[in-house]
């Protein structure tokens, strides 16, 4: 297949470096960081481009890429992250939520319409907010798995997470607690 002038290795920082960028940025959370890896992508994808098939556009296998990057940037540094306790994990959270039948305590607040929040600048700004206030390990595991769609097997890998079971329990009370702190820093000022 011929490869087109957008193809070309020399405009891919032009025509996709914001995306890829962008792209890292929700999943690492530190410029830096996403800059790297946009960086090591790029070159990547140039030393492999000979290897390019087009069976894809140049801008999804640069993102497939990038995955692989940001996937191999959490195993990397899986062992600077702090290991969670009980406390860590939300239990006393989750324990006043519920009464003794297993029934919500609280009004949970309605998402009322999710696009239109979602394309709101300032939601991302409290959803980035709420993030950085989970400890790391739990902010990676909502990166990797729900962000970035990698399977629980490689977030178990990746994250150093012994069963799969350990990570579905971390990742419910994660949830939970993102959805505690978007009801109090955003949902109940709308």
């Amino acid at each position: 297949m011929p490869h087109t002038t957008q193809d070309n290795p020399e405009s891919w920082l032009d025509n996709y470096g914001d995306m890829l960028y962008r792209f890292a940025l929700v999943r690492v959370r530190s410029e830096a960081t996403a800059e790297d890896l946009v960086q090591d992508t790029l070159l990547a994808g140039i030393q492999a481009f000979d290897k390019f098939s087009g069976q894809s556009s140049v801008r999804t296998w640069l993102t497939g890429i990038l995955k692989h990057k940001i996937i191999d940037h959490f195993r990397k540094n899986r062992y600077d992250s702090q290991s969670l306790n009980d406390s860590d994990l939300g239990e006393d959270l989750l324990n006043s939520q519920f009464d003794q039948q297993g029934k919500w305590q609280i009004d949970l607040v309605e998402w009322a319409t999710p696009d239109c929040s979602l394309n709101e600048q300032q939601f991302w700004h409290v959803f980035q907010q709420c993030l950085d206030r989970l400890p790391k390990k739990m902010a990676d595991l909502l990166l990797l798995r729900t962000l970035g769609d990698v399977s629980s097997e490689d977030c178990c890998q990746v994250l150093g997470y012994e069963t799969t079971n350990q990570l579905w329990v971390t990742l419910s009370r994660t949830r939970m607690k993102l959805r505690q702190c978007l009801d109090v820093k955003w949902f109940e000022t709308k």
